[in-house]
């Protein structure tokens, strides 16, 4: 029987939200891009309503890492639950983005929800599908960026 350690690291869900946290750190949108399936589709919480197809997902990507500057982001996910079927991964969390400067100190953070859909393609996992989200404030109707 496996344990949950070995499920951990063996779950395409983990394996992909740890290659995320490091492709976004390194500003690597080569790295980045890889972990997207050629037709995903993406519900960013940011400025637009989707992204269809990975070129729009790359063009986000390296409009995002270039407006960083010497600024790096490293990211932290909180409560990740994970389904995987021999064919199909489902995942969501908790995301935190933390933007430092050169030398490791924290500018600003901000909290989003995160859901993948990763499908089983020839040469491994692909995420076919990400939505971000963050609840809106009945008061103010301002996403709130903090949880």
């Amino acid at each position: 029987m496996n344990s949950s350690s070995d499920i951990q690291v063996h779950n395409p869900v983990h394996l992909a939200l740890d290659a995320y946290k490091a492709a976004v750190h390194a500003k690597d949108v080569a790295a980045f891009a890889a972990l997207y399936d050629t037709n995903v589709r993406v519900f960013d919480l940011w400025g637009t309503w989707r992204y269809e197809g990975l070129a729009a997902w790359r063009e986000m990507a390296q409009g995002w890492f270039g407006s960083l500057g010497s600024e790096r982001v490293v990211v932290e996910f909180d409560e990740v639950v994970a389904t995987v079927t021999p064919e199909l991964a489902v995942g969501h969390a908790f995301v935190t983005y933390r933007a430092v400067d050169s030398e490791g100190a924290e500018l600003r953070a901000l909290n989003n929800r995160l859901t993948l859909v990763l499908q089983r393609r020839e040469g491994g996992w692909k995420i076919v599908h990400e939505h971000t989200s963050g609840p809106v404030d009945h008061e103010t109707a301002k996403v709130m960026l903090k949880r």
